[in-house]
């Protein structure tokens, strides 16, 4: 077999042990098991609402059996293929048989991401928040240019991107914006870029043509359903009206009217600026709500919600990324190590790798390369 097609086989059979660990493979049978025992039951309609998450429940871990079953076959069915090819010297086989395998690694590639995405909250819409750090003009630009790579990002994953607020900064970008990602699974990809983000560049601002480093904050949580129910208080919240201003441009609504709703209990402050006062009002609350949302989701995960309490300020020491521009090209995620040179790209939007393999990392407590052995 050559060498090649060694790597992809290798590839397959590494996805396949993150599906399988995903899944917990060894119990899935039995948890089938005990699923099929309790859709019999006569009674079970008698709660529909729990009906349905047993039924949802039992379907997705079916066709995670299904998908690793599946892959696992067709990865036996060509290497057959190939030791046959092979003993009678037919090319031809082998070539298919080696195509094959290149097509079962990209299926491979992709259920083994989609395997991660399945957290109470990971299909929802998402609001995304983008914060200039300390810096003056070099943070608002490098704030501009993470919300641009955000934006190019979810448009070729084919979301809808709708702009809920947004402040510009004084001689340059933006002080802080924030969006609305919808799309399936947009919560659950962009999750993992909640944090601090760094860069390093020769400033365009800066007539010495010095290196610059600039924060920005990138914060994710999700928007609330009509499945989950928040309650808020109308005493805990202030609403305030006023009007707004903006530099306008490709992604900006520029309107008169704006609402702003501070949250008393926990500080959180939301705002949006539509055409009217009324979906003003409705946006901004459903922002709150998926605020307060999350931070119930980080609450009952420790890890995260520890991470969340001791973000502290956009500057050293805090960020979860490195663009470096200058002297070298090279975007580094401090959490898993993933890295690349093709800092162009990802500031166009190319951000999937870096996602996946903090996804991974937060699964397994460990980076893929350490979960698959490496």
């Amino acid at each position: 077999m050559r060498a090649e097609t060694q790597n992809t086989v290798a590839e397959i059979e590494k996805s396949l042990a993150l599906l399988a660990q995903r899944m917990d493979r060894e119990t899935a049978p039995h948890r089938l098991e005990e699923f099929n025992a309790r859709v019999e039951d006569p009674n079970l309609w008698d709660n529909p609402d729990a009906a349905q998450k047993l039924m949802r429940d039992r379907q997705m871990l079916v066709d995670a059996m299904d998908t690793y079953d599946g892959i696992k076959q067709d990865l036996t069915d060509n290497l057959d293929l190939i030791e046959l090819g092979e003993m009678e010297d037919d090319t031809e086989v082998v070539k298919e048989a080696e195509a094959a395998l290149k097509t079962l690694a990209e299926r491979a590639a992709q259920k083994e991401l989609e395997a991660l995405l399945d957290g109470e909250a990971d299909g929802n819409d998402t609001f995304l928040e983008i914060n200039a750090g300390a810096g003056g003009t070099e943070s608002c630009d490098w704030a501009s240019m993470l919300a641009r790579m955000y934006v190019r990002w979810a448009e070729k994953k084919g979301y809808k991107v709708e702009l809920q607020s947004e402040s510009a900064g004084e001689e340059a970008g933006i002080k802080s914006a924030t969006y609305k990602i919808s799309g399936h699974n947009a919560y659950g990809w962009l999750k993992s870029e909640s944090g601090v983000h760094r860069l390093v560049r020769i400033s365009p601002y800066d007539s010495a043509a010095k290196r610059h480093t600039s924060f920005s904050s990138v914060w994710v949580y999700p928007v609330v359903d009509d499945n989950i129910e928040i309650e808020v208080n109308p005493a805990d919240i202030r609403i305030d009206t006023y009007r707004s201003s903006g530099a306008g441009g490709q992604h900006v609504n520029t309107t008169d009217s704006a609402v702003r709703i501070t949250h008393h209990p926990t500080g959180i402050v939301v705002t949006s600026s539509e055409k009217s006062q009324h979906q003003n009002r409705d946006i901004a609350m459903k922002a709150l709500k998926s605020r307060l949302y999350q931070m119930e989701l980080d609450r009952r995960n420790a890890a995260i919600n520890e991470a969340h309490e001791n973000k502290g300020d956009a500057g050293w020491g805090n960020q979860i990324r490195s663009y470096v521009l200058q002297p070298y090209q090279m975007v580094k995620d401090l959490r898993t190590n993933h890295e690349t040179s093709d800092t162009k790209g990802v500031l166009d939007g190319d951000l999937d790798g870096f996602m996946a393999a903090t996804l991974a990392l937060d699964v397994s407590g460990k980076s893929r390369a350490e979960a698959q052995g490496g």
